[in-house]
């Protein structure tokens, strides 16, 4: 008889012991049930689920029914699970929760052979716009060659793994200084230079900044390690990115800081703590042409907090939408009753984020802001940064004409410091170019400045386009853009950032 199971059975897979158990319980318990693996007769070993009961006579064992089920879908899914618990569904990478395991596992052997080991903490520069350019399936093309590409360049035995979105970790299992660690982060960031060919339509260029961090050096664990080189890897990205950096107490202590600080602003927004104040811009002879919307942020302690801190973190974690959206209302609510009662040629500029910009119901905002506020949508100028025009390409046409057919018109801000030039500018149909403030400092010592400039209010004049200049803070600054035939003006010269009653007094004069 167990000859004869073991022979009904005959995959190979189970062994002697396996029939062995098998037998016992059959004389215990008078039934067995569990996976097994069965040949087909045709060959094919494939698993089941077998009940296996003794058919008794006389206290005798006559004959055994067995009734089994193929359970391969079973466990193709159960594979399937298995996987997905482990690696990435789009790259094939190990996902967060096998980093886990490897990273202790890395850092077990490291305490006791006494190495080092090393964590990269890779995120892709400005990935979000080829998702918003393209189309999130070209996003997936692009990750995917990626991260066949750094596949191909760590050693065997460090672990690549991808975090989800557009941040990827490197484990180096075992280094002997940290030096190695830059050396590699250097080489990832090199293998992204060259541009990727997707779906033989799109040439994509793509940077990464690296944050590092070293066991035992930086931390003991694998949670503070990854945290680290995440605070690391934004101080890369501040650095100006498609570069790397080393992680420092001081890192944890700004992150710490970031946090508390995204915090806040959070609460501040949706508070409406949030202050808007309005700079004056002039023409040749001082008179007021219009204003600029300016956020400003005073703290729980009352301190000043300057946008060249906050603006950047609305911007990281996605809160420049609502402050956006709230800094427009709330400046086209106030100037609208002042606006009213003065001249109607005023223009109220207002600033929009690359990410505001890229909004696909950016104008449907725009209109209903306008109407809820029933500020005049032919005196509200939006100033877009040139690079926010250059990143979003070709779809920048279409928003621009979408929101000139509701009456806005449009000006470049930080003109010059982008890409921008006649080809480009002669595609969209702008009325302003500003020309950044780093070009008018140094005015008029400054003789590289000066050359600028000039081109600049040329270039504008040329394409029918007016240009005012930024940062003006001395006479013989106004004087001389002035003479090089700029139109308009703003800076301290001419006015600070003011509250609305204040520059009720401009307005009236």
């Amino acid at each position: 008889q167990r000859l004869w199971i073991k022979r009904l059975f005959r995959s190979g897979i189970q062994d002697q012991s396996f029939y062995e158990k098998m037998w016992a319980q059959l004389n215990t318990s008078r039934v067995w049930q569990g996976e097994m693996w069965n040949k087909h007769k045709d060959g094919r070993i494939y698993p089941v689920w077998q009940t296996i009961n003794p058919i008794y006579s006389d206290n005798q064992v006559t004959n055994y029914i067995s009734v089994f089920s193929d359970i391969s879908d079973l466990k193709k899914a159960e594979k399937e699970l298995e996987y997905l618990a482990h690696y990435d569904a789009l790259t094939g990478l190990p996902n967060r929760v096998l980093l886990r395991s490897r990273l202790a596992h890395a850092l077990e052997q490291a305490h006791r052979h006494g190495h080092k080991v090393a964590l990269l903490f890779l995120d892709l520069d400005r990935f979000k716009n080829v998702n918003d350019s393209l189309g999130h399936p070209v996003g997936d093309q692009l990750l995917k060659a990626i991260a066949d590409r750094l596949s191909k360049r760590i050693r065997e035995g460090d672990t690549l793994c991808r975090l989800g979105g557009d941040e990827f970790i490197v484990v180096l299992d075992y280094i002997q200084k940290p030096s190695d660690a830059a050396h590699a982060a250097q080489d990832l960031i090199e293998t992204l230079a060259t541009p990727f060919s997707i779906a033989e339509t799109h040439e994509i260029f793509i940077g990464a900044s690296v944050g590092i961090a070293i066991y035992p050096d930086d931390s003991r664990t694998s949670i503070e390690l990854e945290k680290n080189a995440d605070a690391a890897m934004y101080k890369a990205k501040e650095s100006g990115r498609n570069t790397f950096h080393f992680y420092t107490y001081e890192l944890s202590v700004s992150a710490d800081q970031r946090l508390t600080l995204e915090n806040s602003l959070r609460k501040a927004i949706e508070n409406e703590e949030i202050k808007v104040v309005f700079q004056p811009q002039v023409d040749v002879n001082g008179q007021l042409v219009g204003v600029e919307a300016l956020a400003r942020w005073k703290d729980a302690d009352q301190q000043e907090i300057p946008p060249i801190t906050f603006i950047p973190i609305a911007e990281d974690t996605g809160l420049i939408i609502p402050l956006g959206q709230y800094v427009l209302e709330t400046a086209c609510r106030l100037m609208e009753p002042l606006f009213n009662k003065s001249d109607s040629s005023l223009k109220l500029a207002v600033n929009l984020s690359a990410k505001q910009f890229m909004q696909t119901n950016l104008t449907e905002h725009i209109e209903q802001t306008l109407a809820r506020t029933s500020f005049n949508p032919e005196q509200l100028e939006i100033e877009i940064t040139e690079s926010a025009l250059m990143e979003t390409g070709r779809d920048a046409i279409v928003i621009i004409n979408s929101l000139r057919r509701l009456g806005v018109s449009i000006a470049i801000d930080d003109f010059g410091t982008g890409y921008s030039s006649l080809s480009y500018l002669k595609h969209y149909a702008i009325d302003k170019l500003k020309i950044d403030r780093s070009f008018v400092k140094d005015l008029p010592q400054n003789i590289g400045d000066r050359e600028i400039t000039s081109t600049i209010i040329s270039m504008g004049r040329n394409m029918e386009l007016s240009v005012l200049a930024e940062g003006v803070e001395t006479k013989a600054q106004f004087e001389l853009l002035k003479a090089q035939g700029c139109h308009y003006f703003q800076g301290y010269y001419f006015g600070k950032p003011q509250p609305p009653h204040t520059l009720n007094r401009l307005l009236t004069v």
